[in-house]
């Protein structure tokens, strides 16, 4: 099944205490249900000090449910859903219900 929602795509948060922000995809884990988003669901970590990195208490972005997140329309920033077109060549695209754009060229 083609993914809805890749790598790279600008999402809409949906449900959760970071409802309505908005960021970039990160990674997508499609056997977990699960993506990690840039800025959203930050969380504390306490890390032990390394040669390489410092240690103490660092921020970072925990993944969050595929179900809580919608791909951001182009056109307007809102969230909507994602649909499947086939072009004249068999080329397979998605583009967004709410306007009818292409989401990916």
């Amino acid at each position: 099944m083609a993914a809805k929602i890749r790598k790279g795509d600008k999402v809409v948060v949906l449900t959760g205490r970071d409802k309505g922000r908005t960021g970039e995809v990160i990674a997508v884990h499609p056997s977990e249900g699960r993506a990690l988003v840039r800025g959203v669901n930050m969380v504390k970590r306490h890390q032990r000090q390394t040669p390489q990195q410092e240690g103490g208490i660092i921020s970072k972005e925990a993944s969050i449910n595929l179900s809580n997140i919608a791909i951001a329309d182009p056109k307007d920033g809102k969230p909507t859903r994602v649909g499947f077109k086939i072009m004249n060549d068999g080329r397979k695209i998605r583009v967004a219900r709410r306007s009818g754009v292409e989401i990916d060229g």
